[in-house]
């Protein structure tokens, strides 16, 4: 069958979404339908917010369905009614079986890891903050387990030493809008042998779960390499924090953005801070010295550490760990 011919319903959400659903309506294929959150207020304001799918999809002048629960009855009618071929799904809800099962060729998802590992919310921070060097993007098949269902396509990237979240996040989306045209164009000529995530050791594997603010706190007792990671895989966003304390007093924080380690047997204790004042601000870590390179203070924007320094005083009473 042409792939151009199949009734596409693309559900999505984020930013993550959007090169893919675009990608399709370029190329010529047939989107009939696009499944989004329902808009949220947000902000001081409490305006209500659109979705980034949602935006791009009025652009395209594509058909929005937004229900609050998936398993709605005039929803589902609706899609139904739309008579869909093929259903992608792109960093949205879990999906009921009424709506997954219901295309001719099921439902897939594009997830930004390489299946089986990391299964989970975050996949490609948790593979930056264990010091992976290699992730990828997969394409599987919905079923009734979260991110178990066979898998149809791969793409693997490699994570440099410099990459962050920010980083390959970029590269992920690109990568999966090229690798999810090419499942499509797959499952529509019949060319699909499924793998099953199937006689797997769970034990052996790594999950991604949701990241939340308590989750970021530097401790600086891990090693440097250690550290490292862990402000890579959450940099910009949701970014690796530190309490700041001066003279024991717990005053401040801040993100760190990025940073490098410099081994070393100092001898002082993990969270002291070192500066010649102008160009270098060092953490003591149990192993050397973690050298930060961006940081951004409770209030401020990220700037270069280098221009911290150029306001920041009395750095030897400061401490980003009692």
């Amino acid at each position: 069958m042409n792939p151009k011919d199949l009734r596409i319903v693309f559900m999505g959400t984020p930013e993550f979404a959007v090169p893919s659903l675009k990608a399709l309506v370029e190329g010529g294929y047939q989107v009939v339908a696009v499944v989004t959150t329902p808009d949220k207020p947000a902000g001081r304001g409490r305006k209500l917010h659109e979705s980034d799918v949602k935006i791009a999809a009025r652009e395209l002048g594509l058909p929005i369905l937004q229900p609050e629960k998936l398993r709605d009855e005039a929803f589902v009618e609706e899609l139904r009614a739309l008579k869909p071929d093929l259903g992608i799904v792109i960093a949205f809800r879990m999906l009921p079986e009424v709506v997954w099962a219901m295309p001719r060729l099921g439902t897939f998802n594009l997830h930004a890891s390489l299946l089986p590992q990391y299964r989970g919310a975050a996949p490609i921070n948790w593979a930056i903050i264990h010091g992976d060097t290699e992730t990828g993007v997969t394409t599987f098949l919905l079923n009734h387990e979260i991110d178990k269902g066979a898998i149809v396509g791969q793409l693997r990237l490699p994570i440099g030493e410099r990459d962050t979240i920010g980083t390959m996040y970029e590269k992920l989306m690109t990568a999966g809008t090229g690798l999810v045209l090419d499942t499509v164009d797959r499952l529509a000529a019949g060319e699909v042998k499924p793998i099953e995530q199937a006689h797997i050791d769970e034990d052996t594997l790594r999950p991604a779960p949701k990241i939340f603010k308590e989750d970021c706190r530097i401790d600086w007792s891990w090693s440097g390499v250690r550290i490292v990671n862990f402000v890579r895989g959450l940099s910009p966003y949701p970014a690796a924090w530190t309490p700041i304390y001066k003279e024991g007093v717990e005053e401040s924080s801040a993100k760190i953005l990025f940073a490098t380690f410099e081994k070393a047997d100092h001898g002082l204790a993990c969270g002291t801070v070192e500066s010649d004042g102008r160009a270098t601000l060092k953490v003591a870590c149990s192993d050397g010295w973690i050298c930060i390179e961006e940081i951004q203070m409770a209030g401020k924007r990220a700037m270069p550490v280098k221009e911290l320094l150029l306001g920041l005083r009395d750095l030897h009473t400061l401490k980003m760990s009692l």
